[in-house]
């Protein structure tokens, strides 16, 4: 029997997620296997990954803040705000008088904190149930609505020269939902000289990081986190004991328990260490907004 669980895997370049996901599932002899947020295939770093059971969790770490490090290329633009793309159009001469490290600086600040941001017109957001990168690929012009985003941290490592272009080296904490294809194709934008990904790794989702993942060619009998582990790591704990555990596998309320819960959801671990589910508030009560199968817990 496969044994559920979360595992954390370093995605090279190359591969899609999904590529990444039925490896797995080879790995583990099993079909069962879901990730939690999609890297494309020019990025490397953080999947995290479900098996079995454990999928269950995907739900609660989708939402998870993300860090990245990356290249955004200064001086050109494509047609996917990334190197994937076409180069569409290259910086004059004259262009680059303006792009002073002060600009630089006040561009990335500018591309700080709450922004409203325009997603990529290749990315994976769905438009009438199609993928947008479908739709550009059929020939369609795919405008997407902005999103409110948040850029906690967007610090420049450092800046070189690249072939008539200017190559930065940033980090960037983010929301969920945020593309750093569009930061670099903004701050390009801002500068008048264009801009556009190079570069893109992600190394942290939320409590889990890169370095402790495993490589796609280490997954065959690769260690996981069990499902109690990860959901201690995303969500506050909750104790149960064996009766109100019982209970909710049953899918009775804890009736009057709400006060329990600091927050709106936590993570119900029964005294054998084991995870029962997620729980909520509705009223004063607690109940079941996730049950783990009993097997996988």
């Amino acid at each position: 029997m496969v044994s559920p669980g979360i595992l954390l895997v370093d995605k090279p370049a190359g591969l899609t997620s999904h590529d990444v996901v039925a490896r797995t599932r080879r790995a583990f002899g099993t079909r069962k296997v879901g990730h939690a947020g999609t890297l494309d295939p020019m990025a490397t770093g953080l999947l995290v990954i479900g098996i079995e059971g454990a999928t269950r969790l995907l739900t609660y770490i989708v939402g998870a803040d993300k860090t990245y490090t990356a290249t955004i290329r200064l001086g050109q633009t494509t047609g996917t705000d990334d190197a994937e793309g076409e180069i569409l159009t290259t910086a004059a001469a004259e262009a680059w008088d303006a792009v002073t490290d002060d600009a630089v600086a006040a561009g990335i600040a500018a591309l700080t904190g709450e922004i409203s941001q325009v997603p990529s017109a290749v990315s994976a957001i769905k438009v009438d149930g199609r993928r947008a990168y479908d739709r550009v690929r059929a020939g369609e012009e795919v405008v997407l609505a902005p999103r409110e985003v948040v850029v906690s941290r967007f610090d420049l490592v450092a800046s070189r020269p690249s072939d008539g272009a200017l190559d930065l080296d940033v980090i960037v904490d983010c929301s969920s939902g945020t593309y750093i294809r569009s930061l670099a194709r903004d701050l390009g934008e801002a500068l008048g000289v264009g801009g556009h990904l190079t570069a893109l790794r992600r190394t942290r989702v939320g409590p889990f990081e890169v370095s402790d993942a495993v490589d796609v060619d280490a997954l065959e009998g690769a260690s996981t986190l069990t499902a109690a582990q990860a959901a201690r790591r995303i969500l506050p704990v909750l104790d149960m004991t064996a009766e109100e555990a019982r209970d909710l596998r049953h899918g009775k309320r804890l009736t009057g328990h709400a006060a329990r819960l600091d927050g709106p959801i936590a993570a119900a671990i029964d005294e054998d260490g084991l995870l029962v589910g997620i729980v909520e508030k509705r009223g004063a009560d607690l109940k079941s907004a996730m049950n783990m199968p009993e097997a996988v817990r």
